[in-house]
């Protein structure tokens, strides 16, 4: 791929036959948008959902949130039409449902054609959470990939958990997931979402467990959701000042011979180090610093 993807910490979803709702979410303050061609919708209205989608890529402009489009599923009927609407420059991500084998990646990858445009493959079934990392590799343009947590949704449907708000049910989901996604090399990954639009206090606790698995961000399903998780996935003014520190004595360090030493308390060295920059580099990203 030519371009680095851009990092994501809130994804926002809204259905693409409500043209209003699309502008609204082009407005806000989202990293990127999902521009809903499949479960949000009804069949009878994907011609005016997939030429919404047309109009609001026509109209991106590169200060405007990343627009990603959850197509129908590979192999089904709306699939091909799906995607010929959303084939843009503007055009961040295509979204994959229901994704079952490393197959349906592939073929989305060969239907982007010479498009710059990533895949986000969501893992719905508990094929998908036990092939995740082929499914991650089977093309590099996986750049945003997660374990889900639908409260009585298709992943809840296919294992057959009882949602809880303690998330304890999908902890080992969400966990194996990660780690296949990181282990193939996905620069963004991205979990599950939190449905229970007014349990602001859940959202809370919930994102920032995610964010302490290891994650980049999530997908949300309302706008009152994105300060709160862009904020739990954003570091401090106070994180970005104490790598720079570290990132200075580090070097210094190198300049005078000295491996590991003690910096403001802790024991470093030079995975700290690496580490410090990798962070950094995110923030800078993500224009924080």
């Amino acid at each position: 791929m030519q371009s680095d993807p851009p990092p994501i910490r809130s994804l926002l979803f809204v259905p693409a036959n409500r043209a209003d709702r699309m502008q609204k979410a082009l407005a806000s303050d989202a990293d990127g948008v999902v521009f809903d061609l499949e479960s949000a919708i009804t069949r009878g209205t994907a011609g005016e959902a997939r030429a919404n989608v047309c109009h609001a890529l026509e109209s991106h402009t590169p200060d405007q949130p990343a627009v990603f489009v959850r197509v129908s599923a590979v192999g089904t009927v709306d699939f091909a039409s799906d995607l010929d609407a959303c084939l843009h420059p503007s055009l961040t991500a295509v979204m994959l449902p229901q994704v079952t084998g490393p197959e349906e990646v592939a073929a989305t990858d060969s239907a982007l054609k010479s498009t710059d445009a990533r895949i986000m493959p969501l893992v719905e079934t508990a094929s998908a959470v036990q092939r995740a990392y082929e499914l991650a590799t089977a093309s590099d343009r996986v750049a945003y990939m997660g374990g889900a947590t639908s409260r009585q949704g298709d992943l809840a449907r296919s294992i057959g958990y009882e949602w809880t708000p303690e998330g304890t049910e999908t902890l080992y989901l969400r966990q194996k997931v990660l780690i296949d996604v990181r282990s193939a090399g996905v620069p963004n990954p991205l979990s599950g979402l939190w449905g229970t639009i007014d349990d602001l206090d859940g959202l809370t606790h919930f994102a920032q467990q995610t964010r302490q698995f290891g994650y980049e961000g999530m997908m949300i399903i309302h706008p009152s959701h994105i300060p709160i998780v862009n904020q739990i996935f954003s570091p401090t003014p106070e994180d970005i000042a104490a790598w720079r520190r570290l990132i200075a004595a580090v070097e210094e360090a190198d300049i005078q011979g000295i491996g590991a030493f003690r910096h403001e308390g802790r024991l470093i060295d030079h995975a700290h180090l690496l580490t410090a920059r990798q962070n950094l580099s995110r923030a800078e990203r993500l224009g924080l610093c």
